[in-house]
């Protein structure tokens, strides 16, 4: 299975930090955050990883090369020229790079949630999508998980079948109306993960998980 990190955004509730270095490559117990996500993904299994690139993208490029260094294939799918895609759009355009079933996870968060390189979809489904705790910046959650009446928060982390963005036009675009199309057509599951996760969204978020993590 194929691997994508997002890591195309401007990063623009970090500045000043992000001003001169792309989001992913912020330092999280000193190692950037983006390794953390390869080094994974790598030890899960994950052989092939899919990064897309847009802000100071060229940075991200000449720093992990090619990923033989990580031991993985790394690939870019460089958004530089049209600005960011978005998450739907970033994925059409990487979609010949991607397997049948791949895994995306947001380049901006930093989990210890354990991917599967061997996860197959529920017959039907085009989309599996990993819920966690609602933060304290979304309290009323995202997502119901499966069986249940609560709402969750989408971790970032989720499983796609490539025929849920093979009708696509190229072009940017948000994910989230293909979600709801898919939950309407009874086509998307879900799951709660109960380990750790941070959204890296702000500087005050990143020197609190450097704390966490140096003590």
């Amino acid at each position: 299975m194929t691997a994508m990190i997002l890591a195309a955004g401007l990063g623009s509730r970090m500045r000043p930090l992000t001003n001169h270095t792309p989001k992913p490559l912020l330092e999280i117990g000193g190692k950037p955050l983006i390794v953390w996500h390869i080094e994974r993904l790598r030890d899960a299994g994950f052989k092939h990883i899919v990064i897309n690139v847009a802000y100071l993208g060229q940075m991200i490029i000449d720093y992990l090369g090619d990923g033989s260094k990580y031991g993985v294939k790394i690939s870019f799918s460089d958004e530089q020229n049209e600005g960011a895609l978005e998450t739907a759009g970033a994925i059409v355009k990487a979609l010949p790079r991607l397997s049948d079933t791949f895994l995306v996870v947001n380049g901006d968060v930093w989990t210890d949630y354990p991917f599967e390189s061997s996860f197959t979809l529920s017959a039907g489904s085009l989309a599996h999508l990993i819920l966690i705790d609602n933060p304290e910046h979304n309290l009323k959650g995202d997502f119901l998980l499966d069986g249940t009446e609560e709402r969750y928060t989408f971790s970032g982390i989720g499983y796609y079948s490539k025929e849920m963005f093979k009708s696509l036009p190229y072009g940017k675009q948000a994910l989230a109306p293909l979600l709801l199309k898919a939950i309407e057509a009874n086509r998307l599951t879900t799951e709660y993960f109960s380990g750790a996760w941070y959204d890296i969204g702000t500087p005050e978020r990143l020197g609190s998980l450097n704390r966490e993590l140096s003590s």
